[in-house]
């Protein structure tokens, strides 16, 4: 696969406890462990990155997948969970929800949409086989 554009980040200090830059600049942030693994807080950490890349890429693949099938939809919105723990291994692995709302067509319209955006959507992809992703479809 040839990569048509390739991102670049690179992160310092402390693992989880440090800083994370893009290479142009764009993205600037200070991480943190989160209250709820132990750390201190008051910071972002990789799980909300990766939250915030999956729903985004997501709701693209979602309007990709409406505009090749030629089908109007409206009031759209993709929001991302993703949840770290332990695994069996010692390590930790995520887990993902990916509640997306579909407005303008009717139920199995939403579902089929969704399913097709699954298929698109890179971190879809990335993921398949290797995290538990639940889709949750939401139309109005």
């Amino acid at each position: 696969m040839p990569a048509v554009y390739t991102a670049v980040a690179t992160a310092t200090g402390e693992g989880r406890e440090g800083h994370a830059r893009t290479s142009d600049g764009l993205l600037d942030v200070e991480l943190a462990v989160p209250r709820e693994m132990g750390g201190a807080g008051g910071a972002t950490n990789p799980e909300q990155l990766f939250a915030a890349g999956y729903a985004a890429c997501f709701h693209s693949a979602l309007k990709g997948a409406a505009r090749a099938q030629k089908t109007a939809i409206s009031d759209t919105a993709v929001t991302a969970e993703v949840g770290i723990g332990p695994t069996d291994a010692g390590g930790f692995g995520l887990e993902v929800t990916l509640r997306v709302e579909v407005g303008g067509v009717d139920d199995a319209t939403a579902h089929a949409l969704v399913e097709a955006a699954h298929r698109m959507c890179p971190y879809s992809n990335a993921t398949r086989g290797n995290v538990p992703v639940t889709l949750e479809v939401v139309t109005g």
